[in-house]
């Protein structure tokens, strides 16, 4: 599997991991000038950013520590950009990440940390 294949399919087992969450899924790969959101839902009353990592590791960590200071601004400009172009009102919303580790054997392994910028 190259790696977009692999991040695609990341991005099709977190989208079922939310929707089994009760979340509902507004947009997938939606694109800009500023970056890509890869998952746009709502939970809610909340408009939810989902940045998807997928690895070839067991180690969420690995995913997790690839949200790089650049990446923060980006999905922050994007999430704005969104919101502007795509909303008429004024959402509460914030920016989560999800994990998507791949063992050699086995499922795969899930790690959603919301609020992920934390701010």
């Amino acid at each position: 599997m190259n790696r977009l294949t692999l991040g695609a399919q990341g991005e099709k087992w977190a989208a079922e991991y939310l929707r089994n969450k009760g979340y509902t899924i507004i947009a997938t790969n939606w694109h800009c000038v500023r970056g890509e959101l890869d998952i746009i839902a709502q939970d809610g009353d909340i408009l939810v950013f989902i940045e998807v990592k997928t690895r070839r590791s067991a180690h969420i960590a690995d995913a997790l520590v690839s949200i790089t200071p650049r990446k923060r601004e980006r999905l922050i400009a994007s999430a704005y950009t969104y919101i502007a172009d795509e909303r008429s009102d004024e959402p509460d919303w914030r920016i989560d990440v999800i994990a998507v580790a791949l063992p050699t054997t086995g499922e795969p392994v899930i790690a959603h940390v919301e609020d992920a910028l934390g701010w």
